[in-house]
């Protein structure tokens, strides 16, 4: 085969995910367990079409006909005669001349094309969404909007959602529990070079580098004390390389900085060289080989098959295209009409040769069709599980003391890993007894819990079957609800909560990262603002379809993206609907950049949903309160002038404003007026009586004004109106100005000293953590507060955070509704590790007290009644992982068949097309049918935070499905478990012997849930386990549901959801109007639901 088909080869294997056998993770694994097939299909079946399609030119090749007419010279000259004068050679040359096709010139142009069309697009595991115009020129769809914002990856997903950059673990021993010898690679120096909002020099991509050998030669390895023993930490660096990361002993000569292939060599040598006993069955442990999940012994050491998985989870995978097959057969059309098919080439050709031509092109298209059908099969599956609403892995609650009956209370109290929260978080060790207080005690005591009402304990500390006894004792459970965190991306989560929230939000609260060093995302080397941007986007998108008409996004930023991200809220919200910017002098000292400026603000971007929305009035300050120092029994007031200034005060401008006042020394009415129509102007219908003069609304440069109120309303309010004397003796009229009690207009810039975030975001939690700060850059408590507050959530919304951090915007929330007896309710999402180690303390700490010092209350009488629950989502890595292969014996036969193997056949299509979505077909994160029979039982591999490890995780169906129908949920019942003697009657009919029975060792188990769906009806899910007997099955649920009242007349439901095959609907009267629907169904349906996406 010629150089350029096994170049083409080549790029598609990388295309093909087929290049990578170390990166045994997500769709790579799948890739590689279908490798030998693929290869197979490129080798044998797909670009061998190349050469069929250029067989009906074999009599005319050229190659062969340049051996028949050397053969035919060689004859001739062997017989004496002029090989020119006979008429063999005088038509073989004329072929050549006139009829040759160089086939061998056909196939490497098709493969070169097809080669140079698809390198273009494909860079390090990602497809970039680039529109050639021509070489070196892109183009940008446009629809001629007078301004409009384009990105690079635009029409693309950003799918980074793990944390593998700051932190990546693996365990050299997974079998062995009691010493696994866990092994981290930590970022210990990240971008350096890069400070404030300075970029990066254009062109040096960042890559890591194993961190400063220091004194010891192995600075960069460290043992640490872990969760199972000592684990060790390795150092790197994420920067641009330069020619002095090269290793001492081939630096020479070398005049280009190493790349990552060369830094991940080096350091697995540096790493595996080191001698040191307190390190060697470290280093012995690294050196041995690794074995992927093929089970296969690899050529390379474990180290370096983790420090490429480690590279590669950095390097790729940070997008899926929306729609690539779309894109790139445009792209491949525009390519054939620029670059391939010019119109000179063919203007004077014989028939002959534009038929060549011609055919070169179809057979070019027709191969490339193949091809993108093939990429857009990886890439649209990739898509759909991105897209796909993802599981919930866990549920529970935090619930403050005073909410949960006492019966629970003796469970509570013996619960040891409770009481050591209760220590390490609120200190209630602390806490002292005495003739009025009860004090903390071991083990802890009922009374000391009834004296602790702001105590929340945790379920996560409890049994599964406490947690479900306890939240069956809730009725309204939604409605109760303050708090709900979701662990997890904030598009899965916002398209998760979507069926339930959707137009109900009041307010949303984002504070995304700010791209700039200090708080940059993940982004692929070249695509830093382009990711943001992404990533933006489609968070704003479904804030846009949460929030109620009335309702307002509040966006938080600062300089380094503050046009793209107007730009962005601008597209989805609207020109009209963009309410405000505000500058927020966040940092009062200023934070030292290159370009000369200290930097003291950043932004707050107000938007609505609607002309609708409307931002509110901040409270006054206690300085704009001491303004209104005087009091009467409505309350404080201040003496305003009541003749008008400013804009629209003259008399022209409101000529019903000017009209006369009569008044004393201390008396003011308002006399007897007519409105004359003719002359615009009142006429006075009465004289001034004794001791009266005339006051009219006129300034000191003698211009008619206007009063501030009409004169019906002047007479009405006449009490509230007093006439004084100005330094030039002159009578005016004053009237009281009382506070609104709706505050005061929000300015555009707040530079109170309570928008620091260093005194009251830092601060405050170094207050909560006891000197610490474990969280970078939290925001002022009181800018979030008041941001909150002028976005309208009032005293009983519903506020969201997508990017919840360190949790300040629940500690807002919760300091709000703690100080005016709100009840605003609030979401929370959050990726990071830090959800469980800031945001949840944190929020449990704020309930249990407002103030704190040095990690201890100050004060905890004043806990906040609270119930929060927290769910984790099974992530997008989560479900690559948990994928499987499969085909049946069916299926391999039928494409094994003759017929199917042809060009175009079944084979072709099935490879092309569907291999993916029929082999993956049942797996679990796709929704594995089967076991929901068992719906405690549906298990996942789910991957801890910032780590490699997988842990199989019972996901929690009951919850999933909650959120997928948009229940809102009114109540949840505990586990009931039956067991029934069942016989035939006559008839050989199966039916229950007396009664079903309560028995926690019987084989029937029903768990329920009511609550109502986004349409309004009454909604019951039954979920249920089944024994494999579906007539047994029904037959118990049939008698459970009649024992349950549910088949009376009185049925207070309209839908009724139900696991498993079922026959309920025979249980109806003819007047029900009910429909029972399968769990399965919709769940499936829903789950992969993209309507609105």
């Amino acid at each position: 085969m010629s150089q350029k088909y096994e170049k083409l080869k080549t790029l598609l294997k990388e295309l093909f995910q087929l290049d990578q056998p170390d990166l045994d993770f997500g769709l790579y694994r799948i890739m590689h367990a279908k490798s030998a097939e693929i290869t197979q299909f490129l080798d044998v079946d797909l670009l061998p079409q190349v050469k069929q399609a250029f067989g009906l030119y074999k009599t005319a090749d050229k190659a062969e006909l340049e051996k028949e007419l050397a053969k035919a010279i060689e004859q001739a000259v062997s017989l004496g005669a002029d090989p020119e004068s006979l008429p063999k050679v005088k038509e073989l040359r004329s072929k050549l001349a006139n009829e040759a096709v160089d086939v061998s010139a056909l196939e490497s142009e098709v493969y070169d094309h097809l080669f140079s069309f698809f390198r273009r697009y494909y860079s390090d595991g990602d497809f970039l969404a680039k529109r050639v115009y021509k070489p070196g020129v892109y183009a940008i769809p446009y629809e001629g909007e007078e301004v409009t914002l384009y990105w690079a990856n635009r029409d693309q997903y950003y799918i980074k959602t793990s944390e593998y950059l700051r932190d990546y673990a693996f365990r050299l021993r997974p079998n062995d529990p009691p010493n696994p010898m866990r092994v981290h690679f930590r970022l210990v120096d990240a971008v350096e070079g890069e400070h404030g909002n300075v970029k990066a020099a254009e062109g040096k991509e960042r890559v890591f580098i194993l961190a400063a050998s220091g004194e010891s030669g192995h600075d960069f390895l460290t043992i640490q004390a872990g969760e199972q023993g000592p684990e060790l930490s390795i150092g790197f660096q994420y920067r641009p390389s330069t020619l002095a990361d090269w290793s001492d002993d081939v630096r020479d000569g070398k005049t280009k900085p190493p790349t990552q292939k060369d830094l991940v060599a080096d350091a697995t040598n540096q790493i595996l060289a080191i001698s040191d006993p307190n390190l060697n069955v470290w280093i012995a442990e690294l050196s041995r080989p690794h074995i992927p999940t093929s089970g296969d012994v690899s050529d390379g050491s474990s180290l370096q098959a983790h420090l490429r998985r480690y590279v590669a989870r950095n390097t790729f995978d940070y997008f899926v295209h929306k729609d690539l097959g779309g894109f790139l057969r445009r792209e491949m059309d525009f390519y054939i009409k620029n670059e391939v098919m010019h119109l000179d080439d063919i203007q004077d050709e014989s028939a002959a040769r534009v038929e060549q031509y011609l055919s070169k092109i179809k057979v070019l298209r027709r191969i490339a069709e193949k091809i993108i059908t093939f990429l857009a099969q990886l890439e649209d599956f990739q898509k759909k599980i991105w897209l796909k609403k993802k599981f919930v892995v866990e549920t529970n609650y935090c619930i403050t003391l005073d909410r949960i009956p006492t019966e629970f209370y003796p469970e509570i109290a013996a619960n040891e890993a409770q009481r050591e929260e209760w220590i390490s978080l609120l200190a209630i060790d602390k806490i002292e007894g005495d003739l009025v207080t009860i004090g903390y005690s071991v083990p802890l005591t009922t009374e000391f819990l009834k004296a602790c009402p702001g105590l929340s304990i945790d379920s996560a500390h409890f049994s599964s079957d406490f947690l479900a006894r306890l939240i069956s004792s809730f009725n309204s459970l939604d409605e109760q609800t303050d708090q709900l965190l979701i662990h997890s991306n904030n598009f899965q989560a916002t398209k998760l909560i979507m069926s339930r929230y959707k137009g109900q939000i009041n307010t949303v609260y984002n504070d995304p990262p700010y791209n700039t060093e200090a708080s940059e995302i993940l982004y692929k080397n070249g695509y830093r603002n382009s990711s943001w941007c992404s990533l933006l986007e489609t968070v704003t998108e479904s804030c846009y379809s949460l929030l109620s008409e009335k309702g307002i996004l509040c966006t938080t930023i600062d300089d380094q993206q503050v046009t793209e991200l107007t730009m962005i809220i601008r597209e989805i919200f609207g020109d009209d609907e963009m309410l405000g910017t505000v500058a927020v002098r966040s940092n009062p000292s200023g934070r030292i950049t290159l370009r000369g400026l200290a930097q003291c603000h950043e932004y707050a971007i107000f938007s609505s949903k609607s002309k609708i929305g409307s931002l509110q009035k901040l409270p006054r300050t206690a300085e704009q309160q001491e303004r209104f120092d005087e009091e009467d029994e409505e309350g404080s007031f201040e003496w305003r002038n009541f003749r008008r200034d400013g804009s629209s005060s003259t008399r022209r401008d409101r000529p019903k404003q000017f009209f006369p006042i009569f008044s004393t020394e201390e008396v003011v009415r308002i006399p007897q007026v007519q409105w004359d129509e003719g002359k615009a102007e009142y006429k006075i219908l009465e004289q001034p009586i004794a001791n009266e003069s005339v006051v009219w609304p006129v300034d000191s440069d003698g211009i008619d004004r206007c009063w501030r109120w009409g004169i019906d309303t002047a007479r009405n309010r006449v009490s509230q109106l007093a006439v004084r004397r100005n330094p030039q003796g002159l009578k005016q009229i004053y009237n009281k100005y009382r506070p609104n009690a709706e505050g005061v207009l929000p300015l555009t810039i707040w530079s109170d000293k309570k928008y620091s975030a260093t005194e009251y975001g830092t601060g405050v939690l170094k207050n909560l953590f006891g000197g610490r700060t474990p969280f970078d850059f939290p925001k002022s408590l009181y800018a979030t507060r008041d941001a909150l507050h002028v976005a309208s959530i009032g005293k009983s919304g519903v506020a969201l955070d997508c990017f919840a951090g360190s949790g300040t915007t629940a500690h807002a929330v919760i300091s709000l509704n703690r100080e005016d007896g709100g009840k605003r309710r609030n979401i929370l999402i959050e990726m990071g590790a830090h959800f469980d180690t800031v945001l949840l303390p944190r929020i449990k700490k704020v309930v249990y007290s407002p103030d704190w010092r040095d990690g201890v209350p100050t004060s905890q009488a004043s806990g906040i009644s609270q119930i929060i629950k927290y769910v984790r989502l099974e992530s997008y890595e989560d479900a690559l992982n948990n994928l499987q292969t499969r085909l049946t014996k069916t299926q391999q036969l039928l494409l094994n068949e003759a017929d199917s193997k042809k060009a175009g056949g079944l084979k072709e299509q099935y490879m092309l097309s569907y291999m993916l979505d029929v082999e993956t077909r049942g797996s679990q994160s796709l929704l594995n049918i089967r076991a929901f029979q068992d719906p405690t039982a549906y298990k996942l591999l789910v991957k801890r935070a910032g780590s490699d490890e997988s842990r199989e995780t019972n996901v929690d169906l009951l919850e999933t499905f909650n959120w997928l129908v948009g229940l809102t949920v009114e109540h949840i019942s505990a586990p009931m478990i039956f067991s029934a003697n069942l016989e035939h009657d006559t008839e050989k009919r199966l039916r229950v012997k007396g009664r079903i029975k309560q028995d926690d060792s019987g084989p029937w188990w029903f768990r329920t849930v009511t609550g109502t769906a986004p349409d309004g009806r009454q909604t019951l899910v039954i979920w249920r386990k089944l024994t494999g007997d579906p007539e047994k099955d029904n037959l118990v649920l049939d008698e459970w549901f009649t024992k349950q009242g549910y088949s009376t007349k009185d049925f207070e439901f309209q839908l009724i959801y139900v696991n498993g095959d079922n026959n309920l609907e025979n249980l109806k009267a003819p007047n029900d109007t009910w429909k029972v629907r399968l769990i399965e169904e919709d769940f499936h349906r829903l789950m992969f639901d993209t309507e609105g996406i």
